[in-house]
């Protein structure tokens, strides 16, 4: 007769379907963040390409996701940096004092949706980033 910690552990093993794909993409989300801007992007890119209609709907969702975070993330940081820096260009020690706390805080924001994506890729189940996410298709 087994035991009923073997049960347990057999039940454990099932694996999502599209959880090792969704897991990717949110590490390579925040790799891109956190790491090095560029080269992860263009690994989801390149993931997106190759998986993008025939993978299963959750590790589509994150895939997604992770892409439109990425290139808002450029949007924010990078575009809307350059924008408050220009406008404020008249006194630079304002300028600078603003675009870092910005900065500051965009990052960390993009960076907590991408850990609790992961959180939620980790855990086999679809997650739409806040504010600048599509719903996913069930």
């Amino acid at each position: 007769m087994p035991h009923s910690d073997d049960e347990r552990y057999d039940d454990a093993v099932v694996e999502t379907p599209g959880k090792v794909l969704a897991v990717t993409a949110e590490g390579l989300y925040l790799a891109n963040l956190l790491l090095l801007p560029g080269p992860p992007f263009l690994v989801l890119v390149a993931l997106a390409l190759k998986h993008g209609d025939r993978d299963t709907a959750l590790g589509r969702c994150h895939l997604r996701q992770t892409i439109a975070g990425s290139l808002w993330a450029f949007v924010l940081l990078v575009v809307v940096g350059i924008i408050l820096a220009w406008i404020g260009r008249g006194d630079p020690a304002a300028m600078l004092t603003v675009v870092i706390i910005y900065l500051v805080c965009c990052h960390s924001v993009l960076i907590l949706a991408g850990m609790v994506g992961l959180a939620k890729a980790m855990a086999g189940k679809a997650y739409r980033y806040p504010l600048i996410g599509r719903p996913c298709e069930a």
